[in-house]
């Protein structure tokens, strides 16, 4: 398992709005990442160095949107104003993941601007939206097309997570590892995990990066 990505629902203004006052913080722009049809979603996306990535997603007035779990928990984090919705890591034993949360993998699909399709396998978006520490596990398909391949001048250092530690290596099982690639079984990117004993609701409090502009967190 390693780290995937960062989700941040758009907030009031909107995704392209919410996207473009990131990208601006962080001195790089988000790219158009298409529709989310399962979801009842869609998202920007920006490639982080690594082979991680960070999206902004918003829900779509379509009825997927209210039925799928992704796209409840978008609507709910948009509703609160929007801001960080949770973290995503990705596993390369998607079996192990159904076994020991009792329950199937659904299909994930985007389509880009140009047509192309993206394919992937998740779970565990009910559990984040449960108890928002938790992160969902993805697997990708079509891994030649992961947002993260692009290059990138930004870093991700650290995300701050509100909750206890010792919860979610529980939830991960005895695959959590924070820095493995499971793709070419080489370390990620160093991205440090920081525990912040919970205040209110739990869930990932923010994100800080490294940036042609300086350091910057969100």
């Amino acid at each position: 398992m390693r780290l995937d990505h960062l989700s941040y629902a758009a907030g009031p203004d909107g995704l392209v709005s919410t996207a473009k006052r990131l990208g601006e913080l962080l001195g790089q722009d988000f790219v158009d990442g298409g529709v989310h049809p399962r979801f009842g979603t869609r998202n920007m996306t920006l490639p982080l160095r690594g082979g991680i990535y960070l999206e902004v997603v918003e829900a779509l007035e379509h009825p997927a949107s209210d039925k799928a779990p992704f796209g409840q928990a978008v609507k709910a984090r948009s509703a609160l104003g929007g801001g960080w919705m949770g973290w995503v890591v990705s596993t390369g034993d998607m079996a192990s993941v159904e076994e020991r949360l009792g329950r199937p993998w659904v299909d994930g699909n985007r389509h880009l601007p140009d047509g192309t399709e993206l394919l992937w396998k998740q779970i565990g978006i009910n559990g984040l939206i449960a108890d928002p520490q938790l992160p969902y596990f993805i697997h990708w398909i079509t891994r030649d097309l992961h947002p993260g391949n692009a290059g990138s001048d930004v870093t991700l250092r650290s995300i701050e997570i509100s909750g206890e530690q010792q919860r979610v290596r529980e939830y991960m099982g005895a695959d959590f590892k924070e820095r493995t690639d499971p793709w070419t079984g080489r370390p990620a990117e160093d991205v440090e995990l920081v525990w912040v004993a919970e205040h209110g609701t739990p869930g990932l409090l923010a994100a800080q990066f490294s940036t042609p502009l300086g350091d910057v967190r969100i």
